[in-house]
Formats: C-alpha cells, structure tokens, sequence
C-alpha cells in the first residue's frame, strides 16, 4: 500500500489528531511503501513541528518495513500533468509523486490524511483512490 506523507507523520507524533489511527493502520502488518519525495517532506514535516521522526523512519527503511519507491521518468511527466491540470487545487510535488507512482504500480489505495487532495484527483487506472485509514468527520 502507497502512504502519503501525512498519515506516516501522525504515526509517530503521538500529539496528531490521527495518530491513533495512523498507528493501527502501521501496526496492522500491511505492507508500507512512500515515494522518495515523502523522505524529504517527511524530513522538513518533523523538524518545523519539533518531533524527531526520521531516526524512525530511516530505520523501517534499513530494515525493510518501509520500502522506498524511486521516481522514473515517466513519474516526473505525470507529476507535471497532475500538477498543470490541478493547478486550482495546489496539488504540489509530493502528493503528485504518490498519484503517480500509485498509477504505475497499479495501487487503487492510499493511506493518507490529506482527503482534500486525493480525493478530488482521478487517476488514470480507477475510478477514484480508496483512501485509508477512515478518518472521523
């Protein structure tokens, strides 16, 4: 499953309004994968909010829990299409990466807590994104 930053940060900062959930959705065992770009958001996300994530972070990435997704070329040229074609929505660079790398590998769902943007992007290979966890109104 193909996680966005946000949801990855309410994991471990147990201040977040969604840690809980974004917790159990980690702990339940699926399988987690992020876009490269999400290190580095992930990165600047931590260090303006004062909570020291990416010692955890790296971590599930050296030992195989989080599986980093490079970008191709072709990743770079639907992030511009995305990007110019929700221009309105403000779409920005990361969540572009996670739409496109979920396009090419086929990922119908999403764990993320940002539901303003993908829930309005329609991606190329479904309908629209099943985004998780289900988040409280």
């Amino acid at each position: 499953m193909l996680f966005d930053t946000g949801i990855v940060f309410a994991a471990l900062d147990s201040s977040d309004a969604h840690h809980l959930a974004a917790a159990r959705l980690i702990d339940s065992g699926v399988r987690v994968a992020i876009p490269a770009p999400t290190l580095v958001e992930l990165d600047w996300l931590g260090g303006s909010r004062g909570v020291p994530c990416m010692d955890a972070v790296l971590s599930g990435v050296t030992e195989g829990s989080i599986r980093v997704v490079d970008l191709t070329m072709s990743d770079y040229t639907r992030m511009r299409e995305l990007c110019g074609a929700y221009a309105d929505l403000r779409l920005g660079f990361v969540d572009a990466s996670v739409i496109a790398v979920a396009e090419r590998l086929g990922e119908d769902t999403i764990a993320t807590t940002d539901r303003r943007h993908f829930s309005v992007v329609r991606p190329r290979h479904v309908t629209s994104f099943t985004l998780v966890p289900h988040l409280p109104a």
